[in-house]
């Protein structure tokens, strides 16, 4: 198995899983958040997919971008299944370019974040869009537990 297939099944178990929590919520809790300083649920998904979004065209540019339209900017939060249904193209899209990375690619290729504090190999950067939707998959879960609703069982 290549890196790039790995780093895809790495992404793609955390989605995986991160879309059973998703799923898990009760429509009617998807705006719930923990205080008023918190973002909600629905929020927090938004972010993740909008990250991703982000992360991919950080990837392309080789650092941080100058400015960054997001495809989700004045839309209304419908639902996940929605939200999912926004975010394909741009998924397929990012796992269609790490597809075509090599070994030697992703790991030679540096991503500058200095802006974010840091510089990082294109695996490494990978590897750390996985963690920061996984991150937020375990806070959603913790939120769960707070709000008092039950959690989907992650660990398969």
């Amino acid at each position: 198995m290549s890196k790039a297939e790995l780093l895809i099944f790495n992404l793609e178990e955390v989605r995986r899983r991160s879309i059973k929590v998703w799923k898990g919520i009760p429509a009617s809790m998807l705006g719930w958040k923990p205080d008023d300083k918190a973002i909600g649920i629905n929020e927090m998904i938004r972010h993740v997919l909008d990250a991703e979004r982000y992360y991919h065209l950080a990837i392309e540019n080789r650092g941080s971008l100058p400015s960054y339209e997001s495809p989700y900017e004045n839309r209304e939060f419908i639902s996940v299944e929605d939200e999912l249904a926004v975010a394909q193209p741009y998924r397929r899209a990012f796992l269609d370019a790490i597809r075509s990375y090599t070994d030697e690619e992703l790991a030679a290729i540096r991503i500058d974040r200095s802006d974010a504090g840091y510089v990082r190999t294109l695996q490494d950067m990978l590897l750390r869009v996985a963690y920061h939707e996984a991150v937020h998959t375990g806070q959603l879960l913790d939120y769960l537990r707070t709000a008092g609703i039950d959690r989907p069982r992650v660990w398969d």
